[in-house]
């Protein structure tokens, strides 16, 4: 049975010394101390204390895994939201093809959705993705879902358990990004299935012991025998 915290603070909370911890998303320092920015779930590993907002926009953090949808075509490049306050720069230095000036439209054009990386996020909340990394392209079939950005993690489990347990029992190819939207494809009832398995987690997302739940569920669901 898992023994995860899923502690709940409030800003302004303390939650540890910078001698014995970094500090994360959703969090500041004060005086050596780190202290919660928001309202939400308080989440460590090895080294950093994070805060998962409960609800709320994603906030970027370079690095992260996104769904982005095409907002503009622009001359050098495309607006697209990826579910923040604010919508992402991909400059076309930032994209696998050859682009040029101002025939972004005939590579990604309005509605299009992708998977990307967070590039940079500057002090001004500018956004700035790429595609230049691997598995990431333009997405091409299948189905988006979206769930809170503060249940990404416990969608994801410990080190994938919980992705890893619907691929295996579900036959499915998923991408998870950090911004709240799922990539799913396979055959439509595998995607409702999985869809319906997603719901389950992300509506108990706080209690324990839910990735062997989940794969009880599953393991009844497509009578696999173990």
């Amino acid at each position: 049975m898992e023994r995860e915290q899923r502690k709940i603070v409030i800003p302004s909370q303390f939650l540890g010394d910078v001698q014995k911890n970094k500090s994360g998303r959703g969090t500041f320092i004060e005086k050596g101390k780190i202290y919660s920015e928001i309202l939400g779930i308080l989440s460590t590993n090895k080294e950093y204390i994070n805060i998962i907002p409960l609800k709320g926009r994603y906030n970027p953090i370079e690095n992260d895994f996104v769904i982005g949808v095409v907002e503009e075509a622009l001359g050098s490049g495309w607006l697209v939201d990826i579910n923040a306050a604010y919508p992402a720069l991909l400059h076309v230095n930032e994209v696998p093809w050859d682009v040029e000036f101002g025939e972004t439209e005939k590579y990604l054009n309005h509605g299009d959705c992708i998977m990307a990386k967070i590039l940079q996020v500057d002090q001004e909340k500018k956004i700035q993705i790429t595609l230049k990394d691997r598995n990431l392209y333009k997405i091409k079939g299948g189905q988006i879902l979206k769930v809170e950005p503060s249940k990404v993690p416990r969608i994801i489990g410990k080190k994938g358990s919980m992705i890893n347990l619907l691929k295996k029992y579900l036959k499915c190819r998923l991408f998870v990004g950090q911004n709240g939207r799922i990539w799913i494809d396979g055959e439509q009832d595998t995607i409702n299935k999985v869809i319906d398995t997603i719901n389950v987690i992300e509506k108990e997302a706080l209690s324990y012991g839910l990735t062997n739940k989940i794969e009880n569920l599953l393991k009844k669901d497509t009578q696999v025998v173990h």
